[in-house]
């Protein structure tokens, strides 16, 4: 028996919470944010502590880092963990430079950021002279909650880019 309503759309007012509007950049950057894979750039004593972030105890794909890609290509962010060498600043442009856009770099521990305790001719000052860095984290080496704090901020700055970089 028909109940005398005629099938049509939904008024707006019936749809309550189900109705979501936002912008493109907002979704784009959402995804984005939510499924950063870093790519494994370890060097030193700190590779060890972000080797941990990835195990039951840390788990970071909690946050969306679900794994370490082997391949520059599908990562979108190199975590350079420890010191470079004069010889090896080459390779990590080299590295950086197959990486696809987006792509971001955190300088995890102290060595990576400043030289550390390892400040000599044959070491790179600071990674930034080699590539642009988004998050510095500092530490000798750092704790694996404090990668993993790296990343969510990562994250939230992530969040916050303009789709595509508008000129004034």
């Amino acid at each position: 028996m028909p109940t005398g309503r005629a099938a049509g759309p939904t008024p707006l007012n019936a749809l309550g919470d189900n109705v979501l509007t936002t912008t493109l950049d907002r979704v784009i950057n959402w995804g984005r944010s939510s499924a950063i894979w870093p790519a494994l750039f370890g060097l030193a004593c700190c590779a060890i502590e972000m080797m941990g972030t990835v195990g039951p105890r840390h788990d970071l794909s909690r946050f969306g880092s679900e794994l370490f890609r082997a391949s520059p290509r599908q990562a979108d962010l190199m975590i350079v963990s420890g010191r470079v060498s004069i010889k090896m600043a080459p390779v990590l442009r080299q590295i950086y430079d197959q990486m696809p856009e987006p792509k971001w770099v955190i300088a995890m521990g102290a060595c990576a950021s400043s030289a550390g305790m390892f400040n000599n001719y044959a070491i790179v000052q600071s990674v930034d002279k080699i590539v642009p860095v988004d998050i510095y984290l500092p530490g000798c080496p750092p704790r694996p909650e404090a990668l993993i704090d790296a990343v969510v901020k990562l994250q939230r700055k992530i969040r916050g880019e303009p789709l595509v970089k508008r000129s004034a």
